[in-house]
C-alpha cells in the first residue's frame, strides 16, 4: 500500500505521529509543523481510523486497502524502479498539426495498455467535448485492464470557488476513472501575476482540491507547473506547495519543467534534493518539456537523482518542441539503468507502438529518432560496416531487435566496398571472397555513377536490393515490361476550373482524363504439363493522371499472375526537380514508397530520368518486382554455380 505499512504499524496504538516529523527526523534538516495524528486500528478491520487530528483530511487516514493505488501504492525510488506515465493523449495533442479525434484516442489508449504503460493520462474532460466524450466512451468501449491505467487530467478549484461547486472539479469526477493528474502552480510569480491569486489561496486551492479528491476515493497525482523556476526562485514556496499537496492525499508530486529550460545538472540536483526531502512518504515525478533538446537528458537525470515517475509522450510530441519521448526514455532505463518497470517485457513492441501512433495521427516517422527511428541503427561509412562485419556492437549500442528494430547497411557513394558486400551475404549467403569483391566494385562503381547523375539510394534499399540481384546470373526477376504508353485527354486548360467542377461534381467533363497501355511477359506455369513458359499479357486503364493509369494499367497486367500484389499500396510519391535551371528539359527523381497491409512491411524505390513519366514507371516496377522477390513461385535467385 502507498501508505507506509511499516511506519503506521509501528505507530498503532496511542501514538502521535507528525508526517513531516517523522520524515525530518530521518533527514535531520528542519522541524515540522505539520498537523498531529492519533490513531488506533478499528476492531474487524485494517482501516487506520483518526480519532484526534487537526487536519480531518490528512493522508494518513487511508483505507490501507484502498485497491486503486496501483503503481503508486508504495513509495517508488529510481532508477532502480521507473512508474511510465504517457500523456500523448493529453499533453501530446497539444502539438502544432497534430489532432486526434475521440476513436483515435481510444485505438491509441488500447495500445498503450497493451504495451503495459503504467498510467495513461486520456485527456481534460473539464476543457473540451471530444475529451468528455472520450471519458464517456470508455466506460463501455475499452476493458477494465485499460480503465484502470486511465487518468483524468484537470486543474485544482478556481480562486474564491467552494472546491465542491467547481464544474471542472466535478468534471474529473465524472470521468469515472480512478486517477485524476491535477495541475496547480508552483511558482509565486505565475500566482501572482497569471493566476491572479495570493500565494497563500493558492496553497488553500491545492489542499481542498486534492483532499476533496481523495476524500471521494480517487487516486490524485500534482503536476507542479513551473516547479523547477519556481524551485529556483524562492525555493521554500515551492516546497510549501509540495508539501501542502501530499499533506492534502496526492500519491505523487510531479515537478515540472513548463518551459523547457531547465538544465540537466539543475535538474538532478533539485530532484535528488525534492527526493531527499520525502522519501520514503511519497512518490515524486517529472514532466519535462524539450525547448532545449534536454528532456529525455532531464528525465532520466531526475531518475538517476531518485524519481521514480516519469511523464512523457510516444515520439515526443506535444507543445512548442515536444515533450520527453518516452521511446527513448524507456529503453534508456530499462537498457543501461537496468530499471524495473511494467513495460519492459514489451520492450521489442516499441518501434510498433511508435509506428502505430504516428499512423493513427497521420504523422510521418522520422527516421532520425533514437531507437526507433529508421536511421537509429543505419551505417554507412565503410570504415564502420568493416569493423560491425567483426562484431555489430563496434558500433552500435545495444542490439537494435531488443526495441523492435533493425540493422541497416547504406549504400551510395560515400560508402566503401564493404557495404555492399554485407549487402551480397544478406542475398546470397556464402559466396567466394574473391568473387564477391569483384561484384562488390563493380557494383559500387555503379552507384556512384547513378548517384552523380542524381540518384539517391540511401532511403531507396529496395533499389539497392534489385540492382545486386541485376548484377547476379543467377537472379531471374519475376516479370518484365515490354512496352507502354501514356495519353492525357483534356479539353478544358483552366486547372482552377476543374478543380472546382469536380468539388462541385456537377457531372460536367470538366477533368482531364489518361489513358495508359502496358504490355507485360511473366512466366506462368502452363496448366496441361506444369511446365514453365512465357506469357504476355496487354493491360489498359484510365486514371486520374499518367502516373496514376500506369500504376493501375501495371497491376491490373500482373494481378492474374501475381494475386498477392492485391494487398500491397503506395504510401508516398515524391518528385524532385535535379537541375531547376534546365526548366522543363531538367533530370527528376522520383521516389514511390509502398506498403503491404497485411505485414506492414514498407520499402522504398528510386529511379531518375528527364521523363518524369518514365521515371515513375521505372519506380513502380521496382517496387512490385521487390515484393515478388520473396511471393513468385518461378523468380528468385537459382541455386547454381556462377563460376
Amino acid at each position: 500500500m502507498r501508505v507506509l505499512k511499516g511506519i503506521v504499524a509501528a505507530y498503532l496504538g496511542s501514538q502521535v505521529v507528525g508526517v513531516y516529523a517523522l520524515l525530518h527526523s530521518q533527514q535531520a534538516k528542519r522541524a515540522s509543523s505539520a498537523s498531529l495524528l492519533t490513531s488506533h486500528v478499528e476492531k474487524g478491520s485494517d482501516r487506520i481510523v483518526a480519532t484526534q487530528v487537526e487536519n480531518a483530511d490528512d493522508w494518513i487516514t487511508r483505507d490501507l486497502n484502498n485497491p486503486q493505488f496501483g503503481a503508486l501504492e508504495n513509495c517508488v525510488i529510481g532508477p532502480k524502479n521507473a512508474i511510465v506515465y504517457d500523456t500523448t493523449l493529453r499533453d501530446g495533442t497539444q502539438g502544432e498539426s497534430i489532432s486526434a479525434s475521440c476513436d483515435d484516442k481510444l485505438k491509441i489508449a488500447r495500445k498503450l495498455a497493451s504495451f503495459d504503460v503504467d498510467y495513461i493520462e486520456a485527456g481534460w474532460p473539464g476543457s473540451n467535448p471530444k475529451d468528455a466524450e472520450f471519458f464517456h466512451r470508455a466506460q463501455t468501449e475499452l476493458a477494465e485492464s485499460v480503465r484502470s491505467k486511465l487518468v483524468a487530467f484537470g486543474s485544482t478549484r478556481r480562486k474564491s470557488v467552494k472546491v465542491e461547486k467547481d464544474p471542472q472539479i466535478q468534471a474529473l469526477l465524472d470521468s469515472g476513472v480512478p486517477s485524476i493528474c491535477m495541475v496547480a502552480k508552483a511558482h509565486p510569480w505565475q500566482v501572482t501575476e497569471i493566476l491572479r491569486a495570493s500565494p497563500e489561496e493558492n496553497l488553500k486551492m491545492i489542499h481542498d482540491s486534492v483532499s476533496y479528491l481523495v476524500g471521494l476515493g480517487k487516486v490524485v497525482l500534482v503536476d507542479l507547473e513551473h516547479f523547477f523556476d519556481g524551485y529556483k526562485t524562492d525555493p521554500r514556496y515551492a516546497l510549501k506547495c509540495c508539501e501542502t499537496a501530499a499533506d492534502a492525499g496526492a500519491s505523487c508530486l510531479v515537478m515540472c519543467d513548463t518551459n523547457g529550460g531547465t538544465m540537466p545538472w539543475e535538474v538532478e540536483a533539485i530532484s535528488r534534493e525534492m527526493v531527499g526531502h520525502f522519501e520514503p512518504l511519497i512518490t515524486v515525478g517529472i514532466h519535462a518539456h524539450n525547448d532545449c533538446g534536454m528532456a529525455v537528458a532531464n528525465s532520466v537525470c531526475a531518475s538517476n537523482a531518485g524519481v521514480g515517475l516519469i511523464q512523457g509522450t510516444i515520439n515526443g510530441i506535444g507543445e512548442r518542441t515536444g515533450n520527453a519521448d518516452l521511446c527513448s526514455i524507456i529503453p534508456s532505463l530499462a537498457l543501461h539503468a537496468e530499471s524495473e518497470m511494467g513495460c519492459k517485457e514489451n520492450l521489442s513492441d516499441l518501434l510498433k507502438l511508435s509506428r502505430y501512433v504516428d499512423e493513427i495521427l497521420n504523422r510521418t516517422p522520422s527516421n532520425t529518432l533514437p531507437f526507433v527511428g529508421t536511421s537509429a541503427f543505419a551505417h554507412k561509412g565503410g570504415l564502420h560496416v568493416a569493423a560491425m562485419e567483426r562484431n555489430p556492437l563496434s558500433y552500435q549500442h545495444i542490439e537494435p531487435e531488443l526495441v523492435g528494430n533493425e540493422m541497416r547497411v547504406l549504400v551510395s557513394e560515400l560508402s566503401g566496398r564493404q557495404n555492399i558486400m554485407g549487402k551480397m551475404s544478406e542475398l546470397f549467403g556464402d559466396l567466394e571472397e574473391d568473387l564477391k569483391s569483384e561484384r562488390a566494385i563493380a557494383i559500387l562503381n555503379r552507384v556512384k555513377t547513378l548517384e552523380n547523375q542524381g540518384y539517391t539510394f540511401e532511403g531507396a534499399e529496395a533499389s539497392v536490393h534489385l540492382m545486386i540481384l541485376h548484377a547476379s546470373k543467377v537472379y531471374c526477376p519475376p516479370f518484365k515490361v515490354l512496352d507502354y504508353s501514356a495519353q492525357v485527354y483534356d479539353h478544358n486548360m483552366d486547372s482552377a476550373s476543374r478543380v472546382v467542377a469536380s468539388f462541385e461534381g456537377d457531372g460536367t467533363s470538366g477533368t482531364s482524363t489518361s489513358r495508359a497501355t502496358i504490355k507485360v511477359r511473366a512466366i506462368v506455369k502452363d496448366p496441361d504439363d506444369s511446365s514453365l513458359k512465357f506469357e504476355d499479357m496487354l493491360s489498359v486503364s484510365d486514371g486520374s493522371g499518367p502516373v496514376d493509369a500506369l500504376s493501375k494499367a501495371l497491376m491490373r497486367a500482373l494481378l492474374p499472375v501475381h494475386p498477392s500484389l492485391k494487398g500491397v499500396e503506395l504510401v508516398d510519391y515524391k518528385v524532385r526537380i535535379l537541375d531547376p535551371a534546365s526548366a522543363t528539359g531538367a533530370a527528376t527523381r522520383v521516389m514511390i514508397e509502398f506498403r503491404e497491409i497485411e505485414t506492414e512491411r514498407q520499402w522504398t524505390t528510386v529511379s531518375v530520368d528527364r521523363n518524369v513519366i518514365s521515371a515513375s514507371l521505372n519506380a513502380l516496377v521496382d517496387g512490385f518486382e521487390y515484393v515478388l522477390i520473396d511471393k513468385a513461385d518461378y523468380c528468385g535467385v537459382w541455386d547454381v554455380d556462377e563460376s
